[in-house]
């Protein structure tokens, strides 16, 4: 392989602090008050987290490029439609080739929305329309704070998948759309100062899901979590996922060419419309789930994350030398 390629698909360190948070967890868990004070804590990280997600996000730019609404409304359609129907195809495999609990995570997976660093950096990679992509990134971001809720509280109630309590998703809308309302709110004091120091928040987002991880797979090793997933369980997971991604990224440039739009629309539909955010899924998830295998729930989010940064870092470099 070469020197190159190995760059592109090794996994980068933030992959690798989840992994160690995972490991970590696996072996020294929170137990007892450190596990109340640990869920105190994630919950405040949860806030501050989306708080500065909101004031970072700038209003004008989102609103500057909604003039393009058909591709944005084919991402959104991919992301909140396309994603959650294919979810709910695959539930013949609960119980069957995977776990209810696991089926369920898939589910979830499907019904986050997309990221947005790295939707951003390989449309750019690929010489996609940046513009429109980090419109319809940030765009996904801010109604999937509304839409995922909702379409968990439904698809995965009327699916049996799992049981999410109406006060759930209050709690979540507590958590995380209201300290993002104020961050938007805020952003008249506070805009320049996020913009300022950028670079070093960026850690503290990864620090915040690192250990939402960890809280989430200590909850899960005190449940008993890694006796309910063998090596058959993972390799099926890994498989599904990994056709979930296949299927996802042919339907997106197929239909943006039956649609015809020009090739830097097209690289954008696919990039945006195929990717799952970990950054937003996990703290949803922790709140939704409460009282739940967390950690089996998320799993799926984990291996899809990772299976879309080393496919797509390819598939962008392919379209750059085109």
């Amino acid at each position: 392989m070469r020197p190159s390629m190995w760059k592109k698909l090794k996994p980068d360190p933030f992959i690798l602090m989840i992994l160690g948070a995972v490991l970590l967890a696996s072996l020294l868990p929170a137990h007892g008050v450190g596990e109340d004070v640990l869920a105190g804590v994630v919950t405040a990280a949860i806030a501050v987290l989306f708080f500065m997600y909101g004031g970072r996000l700038e209003p004008s730019e989102a609103l500057a490029g909604l003039r393009h609404w058909r591709l944005h409304l084919v991402i959104l359609a991919f992301t909140f439609v396309a994603f959650p129907l294919l979810g709910l195809a695959l539930s013949p495999l609960s119980g069957n080739l995977l776990s209810p609990a696991l089926y369920a995570g898939i589910l979830f997976c499907c019904l986050v929305p997309s990221t947005v660093q790295s939707a951003i950096v390989f449309t750019s990679t690929a010489g996609g329309n940046v513009a429109g992509a980090i419109v319809a990134a940030s765009a996904s971001n801010l109604l999937g704070v509304v839409l995922t809720p909702l379409l968990a509280a439904f698809v995965m109630h009327t699916s049996g998948s799992a049981g999410i309590d109406p006060s759930a998703v209050l709690d979540l809308f507590a958590q995380i759309l209201l300290p993002f309302v104020l961050g938007q709110l805020s952003r008249r004091w506070t805009a320049a100062w996020l913009k300022r120091n950028n670079r070093w928040l960026k850690h503290v987002d990864r620090m915040v899901i690192v250990l939402v991880v960890y809280s989430a797979f200590s909850k899960g090793m005190n449940e008993g979590m890694w006796g309910l997933v063998g090596v058959s369980d993972m390799v099926v997971l890994i498989l599904v996922c990994a056709a979930i991604l296949a299927l996802m990224l042919v339907l997106t440039i197929k239909v943006a060419g039956w649609l015809r739009f020009d090739r830097a629309d097209r690289i954008a539909i696919q990039f945006c419309g195929t990717k799952k955010s970990l950054a937003t899924g996990l703290p949803m998830a922790v709140v939704l789930f409460a009282g739940q295998p967390v950690g089996l729930m998320v799993l799926p989010l984990m291996v899809f994350h990772q299976l879309q940064l080393m496919v797509c870092a390819v598939l962008a470099q392919r379209y750059a030398e085109v």
